[in-house]
């Protein structure tokens, strides 16, 4: 089984893609979706959260997760503190999909990580697909969103690797800043050639440990 990892700065069309791809019927994991579902009422991550941020829980059982930003928005050591809660819990998941996948003989596999680069994780996948945009685009895009500002959206992207190392980096780069078609053509441009071993370009040296030595 293939596996390809989906990523790209804040902004810059990644959900857009990820529903693409999973209308082609590709299997794709979402490590928000994860982080959103133990963060909700009931979720795992919750107690533990509150322990270490108290205050952070709502009445409703959820954390808040604009209070969490706060804590841990400029603050190194509390993030780490977060992701050590956090981190454990989203890989067991992802490992947990990929080998759903496998089972059922799935040719490709999606991970949907916005930090990709950030935290290591191209290491594991086999291709990386990067989505981009123009930075105006970008920047219109992301400022729109509520409780956003230009101050935030600065900082965001001072901890995120910028836009041209990803891209250099990539297997594949895929355009968002113009229309949905045309980064919808190439997404199935991309899936095609990786679907089939005779246009399947050859993976990067370092392979996702979950496909090394297995057929693919």
């Amino acid at each position: 089984m293939i596996i390809v990892g989906l990523t790209g700065s804040i902004g810059m069309g990644k959900s857009t893609a990820a529903s693409m791809l999973r209308r082609m019927r590709v299997a794709v994991f979402d490590a928000d979706e994860i982080v959103h579902r133990v963060l909700a009422p009931g979720g795992a991550a919750v107690d533990l959260v509150e322990a270490a941020f108290p205050g952070t829980r709502r009445e409703d059982g959820a954390i808040d997760r604009r209070l969490l930003g706060a804590h841990v928005f400029g603050a190194p050591a509390a993030l780490t503190r977060l992701e050590a809660i956090l981190h454990p819990m989203v890989a067991k998941a992802e490992a947990r999909f990929l080998a759903q996948a496998r089972a059922r003989r799935e040719p490709l596999a999606v991970l949907d990580i916005p930090l990709l680069y950030e935290s290591r994780g191209a290491a594991r996948c086999d291709y990386v697909i990067v989505v981009s945009a123009p930075a105006m685009v970008q920047r219109q895009r992301v400022l729109r969103r509520p409780g956003m500002t230009e101050a935030r959206l600065q900082a965001i992207l001072r901890q995120q690797m910028p836009d041209a190392e990803k891209r250099r980096r990539a297997d594949f780069v895929v355009p968002t800043g113009l229309d949905r078609s045309l980064s919808l053509r190439r997404l199935r441009r991309i899936v095609a050639m990786l679907r089939d071993p005779a246009t399947r370009p050859k993976p990067r040296p370092t392979v996702c440990r979950y496909s090394r030595g297995r057929s693919r």
